[in-house]
């Protein structure tokens, strides 16, 4: 299954990460149309990329995207809590 679960209202508790975290992408994220500029398809960001937190927003009134903006790359890209994890 993708990453939406119909049965997951993960807005009910708090956001995992907090605005200004450092934060690691976990895995390789394709723009999947919701990023202007660039193909469907093309990579945002790889795995190991070390980004920022610059907000946080919801999506489907279930879900928060953390908008990690990727210094080295020049880009935010707009992440679930499962695709981000904190860098110590």
């Amino acid at each position: 299954m993708g990453l939406y679960n119909p049965g997951e209202i993960e807005i009910n508790d708090p956001p995992v990460y907090e605005i200004e975290q450092k934060v690691r992408i976990r895995k390789v994220l394709r723009n999947d149309g919701t990023f202007p500029g660039k193909e469907i398809g093309q990579v945002l960001a790889k795995k190991g990329d070390i980004g920022y937190v610059v907000s946080i927003g919801t999506y489907l009134q279930s879900y928060y995207i953390y908008a990690v903006h990727i210094l080295e790359r020049g880009v935010v890209v707009g992440c679930r809590y499962k695709e981000i994890e904190t860098v110590e």
